[in-house]
């Protein structure tokens, strides 16, 4: 029998580790006793190969396992994928949240009587942040292990809050700010175990209005904030420095309505990139990926493989994933009782399910969040 040998891959060594590059072949005809020759003077001991093919992001794996049987086995018992945050949602009434897989399609409920009376501020790191507004209390909840992290109480009236890392990490602050006059901010940070907040006042050049449709991340040592308008506000927690950068918000395309392009906007960082996705339901989702180099927004056509899973408090950003997720918005939506995500694929250029437009800008931004899935079911109803 014979087969197209279609990769010849090569090894190179690199002061930083090893990679493959790969070539595309002749299309020669090779008879099976011919290649089983060239696979036996080329074999790479089993350890070495899954050290290589361990170092491989998944669209190279799966490249790779085209390669022979030997490298087919190898590269899926190493083959890492990511799986994608979890839609968790608040009950208006009751103790009972709601937890939705989008990759699988099912619904999972928990039992959080602790959670009474607070909202969500936050989520990273499967920690949630929540401020109860009767007491003022802020604290940090994990929902998987029942967890619970007090922090000083704090009056948050129409600003958000992040923090940095997971409350047991030694890196881990949050931030707020809120505007004190439209050239003053308020900054406003606290660490696990401190006893009160630090709030120190800050100038701006350009005018920065705090409000519950602002948005923030934590990418790299520093937190954004973009505010209602579209400016961006950057904070450095190691040299306690506040600006507002002269980044141009994105023009509003003509056939948006200026609310939406105010209000129905998510914000998320990968690798230290910052995206930015503006609805309206008029129209398809526009997505801006930051420029720092140039500090502009530039729009983008394509994810490139990541997804990207909007909510109005905290968004994800997603790569490795298998499937058709890839390159696609997932909002914090689900229809047809809970056997649909609401999407938008970059791909189609169109929602999912059809006719799934919505305000984004007008939703409830304190009824859901997503967080990272647990790493098993057994606490779940």
């Amino acid at each position: 029998m014979e087969i197209w040998l279609l990769y010849q891959i090569e090894f190179t060594i690199h002061p930083v580790g090893l990679w493959l590059s790969e070539a595309i072949g002749d299309n020669r005809r090779v008879s099976k006793v011919q290649q089983d020759e060239q696979l036996t003077q080329s074999q790479l001991p089993t350890e070495l190969l899954e050290g290589i093919l361990s170092q491989l992001s998944l669209r190279d794996n799966i490249r790779a396992s085209a390669v022979c049987r030997e490298w087919l086995a190898v590269s899926v018992s190493v083959r890492m994928t990511n799986k994608p945050p979890w839609l968790m949602f608040f009950p208006k009434f009751g103790d009972l949240y709601e937890f939705y897989d989008p990759s699988q399609r099912k619904t999972y409920w928990l039992e959080l009587p602790e959670l009474d009376g607070s909202r969500i501020c936050y989520a990273k790191d499967g920690w949630l942040l929540l401020y109860n507004p009767r007491t003022l209390s802020v604290f940090f909840c994990c929902p998987y292990t029942r967890e619970l992290i007090n922090l000083p109480s704090l009056e948050l009236m129409y600003q958000i809050v992040a923090f940095s890392a997971a409350p047991t990490s030694p890196s881990c602050i949050l931030f707020t700010v809120k505007h004190v006059s439209p050239t003053v901010v308020a900054v406003s940070t606290c660490r696990p175990g401190e006893t009160e907040w630090t709030t120190v006042n800050y100038q701006n050049r350009l005018p920065f209005v705090s409000s519950i449709w602002n948005k923030l991340v934590y990418c790299q040592g520093l937190f954004y904030c973009l505010s209602l308008t579209g400016w961006l506000g950057v904070y450095d927690p190691e040299k306690s420095t506040w600006a507002v950068h002269s980044v141009p918000p994105p023009k509003c395309p003509e056939n948006f309505f200026v609310k939406n392009w105010w209000k129905g906007k998510f914000m998320a960082e990968h690798n230290g990139d910052i995206f930015v996705i503006y609805t309206c339901s008029a129209i398809n989702p526009v997505i801006y990926k930051l420029d720092q180099t140039n500090k502009v927004w530039v729009e983008m056509q394509t994810l490139g493989g990541m997804a990207l899973f909007a909510n109005f408090l905290s968004s994800h950003a997603r790569t490795d994933l298998l499937g058709t997720m890839r390159n696609n918005v997932y909002f914090s939506k689900v229809r047809f009782y809970g056997k649909r995500c609401v999407s938008y694929s970059l791909d189609n250029g169109r929602y999912y399910p059809r006719k799934q437009r919505y305000d984004w800008g007008e939703q409830d931004p304190f009824e859901s969040v997503w967080m990272e899935p647990p790493a098993n079911l057994t606490t779940f109803l």
